[in-house]
């Protein structure tokens, strides 16, 4: 039997994919690190909390700058050693701090470092995506995103809490040595990694044009381009319910802290649960079906967070929820990578996530507003109202197909 008609080996046994598997979670793993021990060295050096709003504030306009052109990057270099590099010069740059903390804190390094590191961290994530397809195969996509995103989400949840025993017993500077060497065995993980070849690329046509061309991909496919004002809408409902959740049990509920971080808790395990269940849901229900039920479980579960009046009753919500946005997450992400020519891919990522994350920000703040003029309440009820709707949406657009990544689409680059 040739190597191209025998049937791919499960994934757990797929060394290649085991190997960046362990690359991506010691990735996730330094930037959550990183997020809350340089916050923490500027608290320590400077005791002001506008100090560590506005070096969060900084680094996050560096992310999102990064992400314009990460697309054009991930698609004109080789992406292998790009991830490499990225990893190393992370590597580089945080372990920066920790030596010059041995001589007295410098607070101005903080804000050279963790943009310039949030914004190569974008570079990796976008050239992260690019490269799952060709490293797993399109029938095992959904699989090995949803395995991704899981340890993602561990990571994301145990990152900040090994940060902060570190950050405790030896101090913040080290928390970041800590993170440096994360991604210094990440990088040493992806070079044994062996990546398919590339397809061929397009042609290059300048920086602009370039820039463009994810958009007008996604402008030019049926499903993406419904898919991503589905999900923009999404994103104006979503980035604001943490908020609203932590106002609920501490101005409602009357709980404190801790009951906080248990209530985020458990919905990590509701985000882990939804992208290790995806890839089955999917492949016995078809896309449409699953990213439309999630959407409508999802809209349930807000609805819910605003009725229910126990932390028990909270948590049960939030996991529910960030389940369904784990699922239809994993969903949505591998469509994209099983539609998209390989040349393109880098530029339709960075399109599709600066895209539909574009009206979050003000979605945010209109629901935190209601919440803190109305009441929590009655702001999750018509947030669950709106995702209802946007489920309602979905079934009038080709994102309800079963199979949308074989209905027939040309594209002339």
């Amino acid at each position: 039997m040739s190597e191209a008609s025998a049937k791919p080996r499960p994934l757990w046994r797929d060394r290649n994919f085991s190997i960046f598997w362990a690359a991506q979670t010691l990735s996730v793993v330094g930037d959550s690190f990183a997020l809350i021990a340089l916050p923490l060295l500027v608290l320590h050096a400077t005791g002001s909390v506008a100090q560590m709003g506005l070096l969060t504030a900084v680094a996050g306009a560096a992310s999102l700058l990064a992400g314009v052109f990460a697309g054009v990057v991930a698609d004109r270099f080789d992406r292998r050693k790009l991830l490499i590099g990225c990893d190393l010069a992370r590597m580089v740059l945080y372990a920066l701090i920790p030596l010059a903390w041995a001589f007295g804190p410098e607070v101005w390094l903080l804000y050279v470092v963790l943009p310039l590191g949030e914004a190569v961290g974008m570079l990796f994530m976008v050239t992260y995506v690019t490269v799952v397809r060709g490293l797993v195969g399109t029938e095992r996509l959904t699989e090995a995103n949803g395995r991704l995103n899981a340890t993602a989400a561990a990571a994301g949840v145990l990152g900040p809490l090994c940060a902060g025993v570190v950050a405790a017993r030896f101090g913040p500077a080290a928390a970041v040595g800590v993170d440096a060497a994360s991604f210094a065995v990440s990088a040493v993980c992806l070079s044994l990694v062996r990546f398919g070849a590339p397809e061929t690329t397009g042609a290059r046509r300048g920086l602009w044009r370039d820039l463009f061309a994810g958009v007008a991909f996604l402008r030019r496919h049926p499903v993406l381009r419904a898919l991503t004002v589905l999900l923009t809408l999404f994103s104006f409902l979503q980035l604001g319910l943490n908020d609203l959740v932590i106002y609920h049990l501490k101005h409602d509920l009357g709980q404190g802290d801790g009951a906080v971080g248990t209530v985020f808790g458990i919905g990590a395990l509701g985000t882990v649960t939804g992208a290790l269940l995806v890839a089955a849901v999917r492949r016995r229900f078809g896309f449409g079906p699953t990213w439309i039920s999630t959407v409508v479980v999802g809209g349930a579960a807000v609805a819910g967070m605003g009725l229910a009046d126990s932390v028990v009753g909270v948590a049960l919500c939030v996991a529910l929820f960030l389940g369904s946005v784990s699922m239809a997450g994993t969903c949505s992400m591998s469509l994209r990578q099983e539609v998209t020519p390989e040349h393109l891919l880098g530029r339709v990522t960075s399109a599709f996530w600066t895209l539909h994350y574009s009206a979050a920000p003000i979605g945010a703040a209109v629901l935190t507003w209601a919440a803190q003029h109305r009441g929590t309440t009655p702001v999750a009820l018509a947030a669950g109202v709106g995702f209802l709707g946007i489920a309602a949406l979905a079934l009038c657009t080709p994102v309800r197909s079963p199979r949308p990544e074989r209905l027939p689409f040309r594209y002339a680059d």
